[in-house]
């Protein structure tokens, strides 16, 4: 369907009637982080090792010296043939990001079940910097919903349902340690993790949309 073509006048009425929805959002979204830093926090006492091309790793080690850990969990299961497309062009955009991440006390990492073996020779055929540790002699991903049985096509998790490809899903997982322990502090799966990605925000601005 051809958009209306309008005069100048008109459209930035309606360009300024978006803009204070646009607005009320962006506030919404501020309070929302705020809401989001007060969660509590719940103890890791499992000790969860990944592993990484030069061995095991505890969780707690891959801090990388900063007290939070975002974990993006990229789906790219042992017996799958490539990664996840949707997932790669999540690590692209997330990839050139990790030094701004740090400078917030904070490092993101990505895990995958798939054997580090798989996961060093996509890192090296793509060109990502960041670190990829994998899960597979783990049950990080089992424990944080982000693997199932390969049958399984989605699991409750509260009021959310998560779901799986080939057992497997995307999501991000927080962590933050201190003298006290390590702690998980936030998970979100499905959409949830959108706003996270800066490419879909250009994508949202396109008048065709994700087309």
């Amino acid at each position: 369907m051809k958009p209306p073509i309008v005069s100048r006048d008109a459209w930035t009425k309606e360009r300024m009637a978006l803009l204070r929805r646009e607005k009320a959002v962006t506030r919404e979204l501020d309070l929302l982080a705020i809401e989001r830093q007060k969660l509590p926090w719940v103890a890791v006492t499992k000790d969860y090792k990944l592993e990484l091309a030069e061995g095991s790793v505890p969780l707690s080690q891959l801090f990388d010296g900063n007290s939070q850990l975002i974990v993006y969990h990229f789906m790219y299961g042992p017996e799958w043939t490539t990664p996840c497309d949707g997932c790669s062009a999540w690590a692209d955009a997330f990839n050139g990001t990790l030094g701004q991440i740090q400078m917030h006390d904070a490092t993101l990492i990505a895990v995958s079940s798939a054997p580090v073996a798989m996961l060093e020779e996509v890192k090296a055929a793509r060109g990502w910097d960041f670190v990829w540790a994998s899960s597979h002699q783990s049950d990080f991903n089992n424990d944080f919903h982000m693997s199932a049985p390969a049958d399984c096509a989605s699991q409750q998790f509260g009021d959310e349902i998560v779901g799986y490809d080939r057992g497997e899903s995307g999501g991000i997982n927080v962590f933050a340690k201190n003298d006290d322990g390590l702690f998980h502090t936030y998970c979100a799966f499905n959409r949830g993790i959108q706003q996270m990605n800066g490419a879909y925000g250009y994508v949202d601005l396109l008048p065709l949309g994700g087309n």
